[in-house]
């Protein structure tokens, strides 16, 4: 996909997982095209530093302190949204958590609950909190963070790997729904990142060796251009390219 920064002006774009890593620079970055930014993270501090940079160049952004786990409070966000602006053009659904790198047989209930409940049913919700808000745009965009895990479904990263899959299962079943809408909805494999989860999946890896977030969220930034025609695919950052689904006949 050629690289072109969207004109963001006027919209309001919602960013999960906004206090760090991918989150934080695609928030900065649509701030930076002219969207209104509602950033959500648990981390008060990253939000903070989120706004102040945002403010900095000229952006707004509005702070949700909200832990994923609160699915009330992850309802409440669609009612506040339609009270304040009446609508949504941008939603992406970045927040997710690794769990642990171990043979399944191994892994405690407890992990393997906590990795579905954030990164699936979170984002579930977040789904059905702004469907109808994304369904009043004019161009709606929903930008869903994947993984190569996904897909490749590597010994010792069963629960992500799961969780992932079933993310990207739920992207595309939304986006069969509203294909005949201006809502377009893509799940987004970023690839390997200087984050900390990536640090904490491999640590003895070189982080020099990674891109850092910020190119990453510059590449996947054009997805929630009004422009943008594709939907219900996946968004391969390291090939700069969508991925086609081979649909059964």
């Amino acid at each position: 996909m050629t690289y072109k920064k969207p004109d963001l002006s006027g919209r309001l774009a919602l960013v999960t997982g906004a206090s760090r890593g991918i989150g934080y620079f695609l928030a900065k970055e649509m701030a930076a095209c002219g969207a209104h930014v509602i950033a959500v993270a648990r981390t008060v501090g990253g939000l903070e530093e989120l706004d102040d940079e945002i403010k900095a160049q000229g952006g707004e952004a509005t702070l949700v302190p909200l832990d994923l786990t609160d699915m009330a409070g992850i309802d409440r966000i669609g009612g506040a949204i339609h009270e304040r602006w009446g609508k949504l053009d941008i939603m992406v659904a970045n927040a997710g958590i690794l769990g642990v790198i171990a043979p399944l047989g191994h892994v405690e209930a407890k992990v393997f609950e906590k990795v579905m409940n954030i990164n699936v049913t979170a984002t579930w919700r977040l789904i059905r909190s702004v469907d109808p808000l994304l369904r009043a745009s004019d161009a709606g965009r929903a930008i869903i963070m994947s993984s190569g895990a996904a897909h490749s479904a590597r010994a010792f990263w069963g629960p992500y790997a799961a969780s992932k899959a079933a993310v990207e299962a739920m992207a595309r079943s939304w986006a069969d729904e509203t294909k005949n809408m201006p809502l377009r909805i893509n799940a987004v494999n970023p690839g390997a990142t200087r984050t900390a989860m990536r640090a904490q999946a491999m640590p003895g890896e070189d982080p020099d060796t990674l891109p850092h977030p910020s190119e990453v969220a510059a590449k996947i930034l054009p997805l929630a251009s009004p422009e943008l025609t594709e939907t219900g695919l996946i968004f391969d950052v390291k090939k700069n390219a969508f991925t086609r689904y081979q649909m059964p006949e």
